[in-house]
């Protein structure tokens, strides 16, 4: 299976005026755009999900509806509230295994640090095992046999925002 984890791209900053719920942060225009980027150099690549999983923030899910535009997704977007920052990551392997067995690919959108601790646990089996941040828009692609909570996965890229243009750029 491979296993593509994209963080959300840049939202509205926290203001307690216009967004007293911090949850309800949207996508900036500038976010939207450079992840119109993004998806196009998904489609580019024939990305190709059997799911999309998203956390249930706003930021989150206009997220993965512009990935799932550029992945040409058929299916509708799942809430995984396990990809919310306060999300239990073990529930999410155990709801990965419950309901997806038979996926070859399956495309999760969330929130840092949460991304990062479980693509450590997966790689090391420990949230701390590999010091890395997702940046905003940052797409990583594991490749696993046999998912768990532990190490069960190979890293096959993980790729900054300013990297997945620039390959855009060179195809």
């Amino acid at each position: 299976m491979k296993l593509y984890l994209l963080r959300h791209g840049v939202a509205a900053e926290p203001d307690r005026r216009n967004y007293p719920d911090d949850a309800a942060r949207p996508l900036t225009p500038k976010g939207k755009k450079k992840l119109r980027r993004i998806a196009e150099y998904m489609a580019a690549m024939e990305m190709a999900c059997d799911a999309l999983l998203t956390s249930p923030l706003p930021r989150a899910v206009q997220t993965a509806e512009i990935a799932a535009g550029g992945l040409k997704l058929k299916k509708g977007l799942l809430l995984a509230p396990e990809l919310a920052p306060d999300g239990d990551p073990k529930a999410l392997i155990d709801r990965l295994n419950r309901d997806f067995q038979a996926a070859e690919a399956i495309m999760l959108v969330g929130h840092e640090p949460g991304l990062s601790q479980l693509i450590s646990v997966l790689l090391t089996g420990r949230v701390t095992g590999v010091p890395l941040e997702l940046k905003k828009g940052g797409l990583c692609r594991l490749r696993i046999e046999s998912l768990r909570y532990g190490q069960c996965a190979v890293l096959e890229s993980l790729l900054a925002p300013k990297d997945l243009r620039s390959l855009k750029a060179e195809g």
